[in-house]
């Protein structure tokens, strides 16, 4: 089983991938504990969150299930390595037609 290759945690100001959606949530992920081939629902991603329910849009540190930002989140930004692993493990193209 292959090593995370986003296992370093990463300031907020440069995560590793960002996603939102259109009810005004964003996700900065800052980290992951597991490599995207292992993943399952119950795999965990440390991120930077904010949603409409924040004030001033401030964020909150914590983990958030990965399949929750998979479903809900689409991706705006990504570093080259994690749109390679992820578009492979969640096809972006097929999930986008989904939201519209």
């Amino acid at each position: 089983m292959p090593r995370t290759t986003f296992g370093k945690t990463r300031p907020q100001d440069n995560p590793y991938a960002t996603y939102t959606n259109a009810q005004g949530w964003t996700w900065k992920v800052l980290k992951t504990y597991k490599h995207s081939s292992s993943e399952d629902d119950y795999s965990r991603w440390f991120v930077a969150a904010t949603s409409p329910m924040m004030h001033g849009g401030a964020y909150e540190l914590g983990d958030t299930y990965a399949h929750e930002i998979k479903n809900y989140g689409t991706l705006i930004q990504g570093d080259p390595l994690w749109i390679e692993q992820y578009h492979k493990a969640f096809d972006l193209d097929a999930h986008n037609k989904n939201q519209a």
